[in-house]
């Protein structure tokens, strides 16, 4: 058993708030899920709300629970004004309330006088943070030698500027004993999942939403990627693209391995490089991964081999990654434009407009094309346009024809209108001219685009629909098996009509 025990309880909750009773009601909430705490003082607006917190914490204290008190000065990067005594003092009260632990930065050991530590009546037990937020520093065996013997444990977090930054950290995690390793960062977030399972004694999550990029809430860090449960038999997946952060499909995926008890994971990748990702790949050990925004066609030069319906659209969303660690491709976006539209139009000597030339584009081109449909291909580049309208079998509309030619259908390629940016349309209303729109964009699931269409009477299909339809195929393609669909549905749809009425009420 680690420091802080086993399973869930490797997990730390990070209360954050600005009052006393807020703090309070979110440390109950965090007992629901782990015993392990961290309580974040320097958060607490005054001191007088830091003496009312501890005061109902030294009435009201948990059993059973692993707390650690945190009050960071704002040299250290925390919120607390004031001396080394202040945050000291604060410590020490927080040791009589029933914190067993407590985190000292090591801007604050550097002030004080060597081997003094246990002379300030601190909790018993002593966890070094060092926080680095430029960038990952050099993680040598000497890293905190100087305390070592003076503390219980070395915290180190750092801002994993590439993928390959969050490796070293996960390699530090394995080797030291008596470590907790934090990838920080958007680019961290894999690493900072896989971190209890390559050795790091916590994973800190907040109890709320994430505070900052690259943190996972308490509820998705033990219910949807089950940081506690993964192991080296674990099976690695995940999803690549930039941006990230506003994909359901780890929802979608995890939802379905959850379902059907496989030990599997399936983790949002932050790539701006497509090269720093390949790279650290093997390290995470992936299984397969799909390919999002930026990277569907210059993946291509990456694999190994892949499927001749890929290879003639130019474009791949989903990778496997075989036994040898060579890359296959395929592209399920194809079955998922199909499945979507079909269902509203007779596509064979159907007139389809796709706005856009990139990756999703070019599935929808050779798919409608291939059904029977006659493609025009609308994009802001007009070089592009033009090369996927030879390679489909399309021709180019420009966007001044939209507001006198008509279609049976429009489709949205591009990430105009996309979460967060919602309020945005790619198309003006004068510019539908159609029977039926579909946006693939699928969050929101019903996007100002196709808001406008409906303004117009005009009939709409959600990118929902698609997206729920390539996931799938996904899914069976890695795990050889039917998946849960309806599991898989219900999951997504819920997280998109909670959005929905966050956006609306006031």
């Amino acid at each position: 058993m680690g420091l802080f025990g086993s399973g869930v309880g490797r997990i730390c909750a990070v209360v954050a708030e600005a009052s006393a009773r807020e703090a309070a009601a979110q440390l109950r909430r965090s007992l629901r899920e782990t015993p392990t705490i961290e309580l974040r003082l320097d958060w607490l607006k005054t001191d007088a709300e830091r003496r009312r917190f501890l005061a109902w914490l030294r009435r009201r204290r948990p059993r059973r629970a692993a707390l650690i008190a945190t009050c960071r000065r704002r040299e250290g990067g925390g919120l607390l004004v004031g001396s080394v005594q202040d945050e000291l003092s604060w410590l020490k009260l927080a040791g009589d309330a029933g914190c067993l632990w407590c985190d000292l930065e090591v801007e604050t050991l550097r002030k004080l006088p060597r081997n003094s530590i246990r002379k300030h009546g601190l909790p018993r037990r002593i966890l070094l943070s060092l926080h680095d937020f430029r960038g990952t520093p050099p993680l040598g065996p000497t890293l905190g030698a100087r305390w070592r013997g003076q503390v219980d444990a070395i915290k180190v977090a750092a801002a994993a500027r590439t993928i390959a930054d969050s490796v070293r950290l996960l390699r530090f995690a394995a080797r030291m004993r008596n470590c907790v390793a934090v990838p920080m960062g958007e680019v961290g977030l894999p690493a900072r999942l896989l971190a209890l399972r390559e050795g790091s004694a916590l994973a800190y999550a907040p109890v709320s939403a994430a505070t900052a990029p690259g943190q996972v809430s308490l509820q998705e860090m033990t219910h949807l990627y089950r940081a506690h449960l993964l192991n080296p038999q674990t099976q690695i997946f995940g999803v690549i693209g930039d941006p990230i952060a506003h994909s359901l499909s780890p929802l979608l995926h995890n939802t379905a391995f959850i379902t059907r008890n496989i030990n599997a994971v399936y983790l949002p990748f932050l790539v701006k490089n497509l090269r720093d990702f390949l790279k650290a790949a093997p390290d995470f050990g992936l299984r397969g991964f799909s390919v999002t925004l930026r990277h569907k066609q210059s993946i291509l030069l990456h694999l190994q081999d892949c499927d001749a319906l890929s290879a003639e659209i130019g474009a791949v969303n989903t990778v496997v990654v075989r036994r040898d660690g060579s890359l296959y491709g395929c592209n399920t976006d194809y079955v998922g434009v199909l499945h979507a539209l079909e269902k509203e139009l007779r596509l064979a000597k159907s007139r389809v407009l796709i706005l856009g030339a990139g990756g999703s584009a070019r599935a929808a081109a050779f798919a409608l094309t291939r059904a029977g449909a006659a493609v025009g291909i609308c994009a802001r580049r007009n070089a592009a346009a033009s090369e996927l309208a030879r390679a489909a079998g399309a021709e180019v509309v420009p966007r001044r024809a939209l507001k006198t030619e008509s279609f049976d259908a429009i489709v949205n390629a591009t990430p105009v209108g996309m979460h967060p940016d919602t309020a945005v349309s790619p198309l003006e209303p004068g510019e539908l001219h159609c029977r039926i729109v579909m946006d693939l964009i699928y969050r929101p699931e019903r996007t100002q685009l196709l808001k406008l269409a409906a303004q117009k009477r005009i009939a709409t299909v959600s990118g929902l629909e698609m997206f729920l339809a390539q996931g799938i195929a996904q899914w069976e393609l890695w795990m050889k098996r039917r998946a849960p669909e309806k599991s898989m549905r219900r999951a997504v749809l819920a997280a998109l009509r909670a959005e929905e009425r966050g956006r609306s009420s006031p």
